[in-house]
């Protein structure tokens, strides 16, 4: 009985020290990118074609996704808004909902499931069939070359896909509650202007979105980066990119909101 317990307290320290061991490496891989960036601005052209692969290939699940949380968001809120007689707020409820929370968020969940794993897999692969070691052979720093216009690329993209998602979201809003239901269009466009402001909700909206852009790229970049140069490696990296950028966004989503609606 006491070996078995101290060979679980073993296993728990064990796993804590390679989580603190990984958890620096993975610090000192962030400035490594930050250091090589300048490479990638100079030749800003491998920056580009990542946006294209990793912006503009997301476009499509950002635009519907979009859509329809912003129709559902229309018809929850109409239904319970007309409880107490405040349906015309409905628009101001759709706005709110967007560009504070859903907005960012979800298009961040979603950019990590298509983007963030698509990085993750390229890079892995590159590192199991040698391409990497090969770059290096050939005096090319692969973390300037394929590492930091990966990185850059996601942070952005990742603010104007959250702002594309917000605007498809209020226009879905519009289609459900204006169109479908009846709601009056100068209330509900009136009273999403004159409650919505710029400052509070739309620029913290945009800072959010950046800081999940830098969490979600960051981590993609560097499980491909550091994934064993295996098919098995490689999926459970991909794996990993996953579900720690959505616990990372989710994490820093209650950070940020506490700090930027403390006040209000």
């Amino acid at each position: 009985m006491f070996k078995q317990l101290a060979s679980s307290i073993s296993n728990i320290g064990s796993r804590a020290i390679d989580g603190i061991w990984r958890l620096g490496h993975a610090a000192r891989f962030f400035l490594l990118v930050l250091l090589k960036s300048g490479t990638s601005f100079q030749r800003f052209g491998l920056v580009i074609r990542e946006l294209y692969y990793v912006g503009v290939l997301s476009l499509i699940i950002i635009v519907v996704s979009g859509l329809f949380v912003g129709m559902v968001l229309g018809l929850q809120g109409y239904e319970t808004l007309q409880k107490y007689g405040s349906e015309s707020a409905v628009g101001t409820l759709v706005a709110l909902s967007l560009v504070r929370e859903l907005g960012p968020v979800v298009s961040a969940l979603l950019f990590a499931s298509r983007a963030g794993s698509a990085i993750t897999a390229e890079i892995g692969l590159m590192k199991a069939t040698e391409q990497l070691s090969a770059m290096g052979m050939m005096a090319v720093d692969p973390v300037s070359r394929v590492v930091a216009p990966r990185f850059w690329a996601g942070v952005i993209s990742m603010p104007f896909l959250a702002a594309i998602f917000s605007v498809m979201g209020v226009f879905g809003g519009y289609l459900v509650t204006v169109m479908f239901i009846g709601v009056d269009v100068g209330s509900f466009w009136s009273q999403m202007q004159s409650n919505v402001d710029f400052r509070i909700d739309i620029i913290n909206g945009f800072i959010k979105s950046c800081f999940f852009g830098v969490a979600v790229t960051a981590i993609a970049v560097f499980e491909g980066y550091d994934s064993p140069p295996t098919a098995e490696g490689v999926s459970g990296a991909t794996t990993r990119t996953v579900v720690t950028s959505s616990l990372a966004i989710l994490g820093l989503d209650f950070i940020l909101t506490a700090f930027m609606f403390r006040g209000i």
